[in-house]
């Protein structure tokens, strides 16, 4: 299965202070708006996301059908068939993608642990 980018998106309290403490480390602000509260920041191919106030704890994302770049791949699984891959081996999704459509669409699984793991499907 191909899941496209990888990042973590952090629950943050301080979104700037969060944005100070990731270009301490090396991180530049790749995409997002810091007035909308949340920002990509990229360090090399490692992304984290911030996020003020948009969900509870944090999640680990994969963004189908892009690269580490925001750029659109030519070969990628589309998110609905992750998901009939995902039901047919009995993993329960938190939330669906709506099998009926094309292009972008989510979807929400948890890990054993209960790690929250968003496909986040943008072309």
């Amino acid at each position: 299965m191909k899941l496209g980018a990888f990042s973590i998106s952090l629950s943050v309290k301080d979104i700037h202070k969060s944005k100070k403490f990731y270009e301490q480390l090396g991180f530049t602000v790749f995409a997002g708006q810091i007035e909308n509260n949340y920002l990509i920041l990229k360090n090399g191919n490692s992304l984290i996301g911030v996020f003020q106030g948009m969900f509870e704890g944090n999640l680990l994302t994969f963004n189908p059908g892009w690269d580490e770049n925001a750029n659109q791949l030519n070969d990628f699984d589309d998110i609905r068939t992750i998901q009939k891959h995902l039901l047919e081996n009995d993993i329960v999704l938190e939330r669906k993608a709506d099998k009926t459509t094309s292009g972008p669409a989510s979807l929400v699984i948890k890990d054993p642990d209960g790690n929250v793991i968003l496909l986040d499907q943008h072309v």
